[in-house]
């Protein structure tokens, strides 16, 4: 799944607004939306941010070339 998903889903399963999460990482709800659109790719340090936000932790997986 890609990052606008799975913000998008799990600020759902939490019951939050845009607005609610936005105020919870510290941005604004314009970027949250952008970020949902796919429009947005958060940086390093604003994922970490939304992770807590959202209550869960970031994973990161590599696959070799075949």
């Amino acid at each position: 799944m890609n990052t606008a998903v799975l913000v998008r889903s799990r600020r759902v399963e939490l019951g939050l607004s845009q607005a609610e999460l936005a105020t919870r990482a510290g941005t604004g709800q314009a970027f949250i939306s952008r970020v949902e659109s796919g429009k947005a790719i958060p940086t390093i340090p604003v994922l970490q941010r939304l992770a807590a936000a959202l209550e869960c932790e970031i994973t990161v997986s590599l696959t070799p070339y075949r």
